[in-house]
């Protein structure tokens, strides 16, 4: 069964698109990544979406739910194309859509509308996943889980998959995959406090390239220790987070401190300082919430792709192994769309696409609503 999997996540960099093929046997799910496509947000769309985030109009809301399913669609056109595979055989399009807002314990809002992405394209969409976990009392998140446990597992060890996208979740796999073991949590920043910080400081960058500004300033110590000092860090899971709380005014406010604790900060400085931050989030969630004996430690994600922060990461969280995702599977930055196609595909064989354990849901649930061609 192939399905193509669609995800605009919290940095608000693009669409990616992924199609995949999967297999069952008995319980066990192989999935094949046939092609993988991003489609960039023009600066007209990430501003159009970024100011949905802080609050709109009805009518605001209403255009950006039907312009990015015309995103959306685009994208999955792209990877179709790329792909060489012929629309009669993809079962469904599975689209997460962005987050506009998400409240944990309460409700969550993710947009995108799935009747313009089966109306342009041509094959049936699943989307809204969130809600149904949300409604058995679960966070809603993270759902990325159920493809660490099925699809990323170590046969013979604790693993912990560490996504580094716009915010920060790890899922703990046991050996094998052992469902009833798996956990999961926001972390809290992945890069959106650095990406924002680059952005504010030169709106002609999106993201810190290469880790260049970071590796060339210093941290300030005592904004770190501070900022680690929110209730969010030492609240126990299932946990989750977003742009709900690491906010532009949160990016903000956070240089500030830098510029109060330390008056000739530069550029790079502030940079430096969000790393070391993000990273020590990361660190600090595992040393109060990672008891298991974790080998190593797969990052993926946009923030995999800086090497100042992976480097960082991998200091705080020594003698744990830390290794790209790219390096072990395939392109780290697919993985979150893999991850929808294959809720997708379980929502399509009447399997549950949820995690309980990670995210407080009384139980098993399938995820998503189907909208037919």
């Amino acid at each position: 069964m192939i399905l193509i999997g669609l995800m605009s996540g919290t940095s608000l960099d693009g669409i990616s698109a992924a199609m995949v093929r999967f297999a069952q046997d008995g319980e066990r799910v192989t999935a094949e990544l046939l092609a993988y496509d991003v489609l960039s947000y023009t600066p007209e769309q990430r501003d159009l979406l970024g100011r949905a985030l802080l609050g709109g109009t009805p009518e605001s809301y209403c255009r950006v739910n039907f312009d990015l399913g015309e995103w959306l669609a685009a994208a999955a056109q792209r990877v179709i194309a790329q792909a060489g595979i012929a629309r009669a055989d993809i079962a469904a399009i599975a689209s997460h859509g962005q987050t506009i807002w998400h409240v944990p314990e309460h409700s969550t809002w993710q947009t995108g509308e799935s009747s313009v992405i089966a109306e342009r394209t041509g094959i049936a969409v699943i989307s809204d996943f969130r809600v149904r976990d949300m409604a058995a009392g679960g966070q809603g998140a993270p759902l990325v889980p159920i493809a660490d446990r099925l699809l990323f597992a170590d046969p013979t060890h604790f693993r912990a998959l560490q996504n580094i996208g716009g915010i920060g979740n790890v899922t703990l796999v046991p050996p094998g995959g052992e469902a009833r073991s798996v956990r999961a949590f926001d972390t809290g920043p992945g890069v959106v406090i650095i990406d924002g910080i680059v952005r504010l400081l030169d709106p002609s960058k999106r993201y810190d390239e290469d880790g260049q500004l970071a590796r060339a300033g210093t941290a300030i110590a005592s904004v770190v220790e501070a900022a680690l000092q929110h209730p969010y860090f030492s609240a126990p899971p299932p946990k989750s987070t977003g742009r709900e709380l690491f906010t532009p005014a949160y990016v903000e406010s956070f240089i500030a401190q830098c510029r109060r604790d330390r008056p000739d900060a530069t550029d790079a400085d502030l940079v430096a300082t969000a790393v070391e931050f993000t990273a020590a989030t990361i660190a600090d969630s595992f040393t109060r919430f990672v008891p298991e004996p974790v080998a190593d430690v797969v990052v993926s994600g946009g923030g995999a792709k800086n090497p100042a922060l992976v480097d960082a990461i991998a200091r705080h969280l020594a003698p744990r192994r830390v290794v790209r995702f790219d390096d072990v599977f395939f392109d780290g930055e697919a993985k979150e769309a893999v991850a929808f196609a294959l809720m997708g595909y379980l929502h399509l064989t009447g399997q549950p696409g949820n995690v309980p354990s990670a995210t407080g849901a009384r139980g098993g649930r399938i995820l998503g609503k189907l909208t037919p061609v």
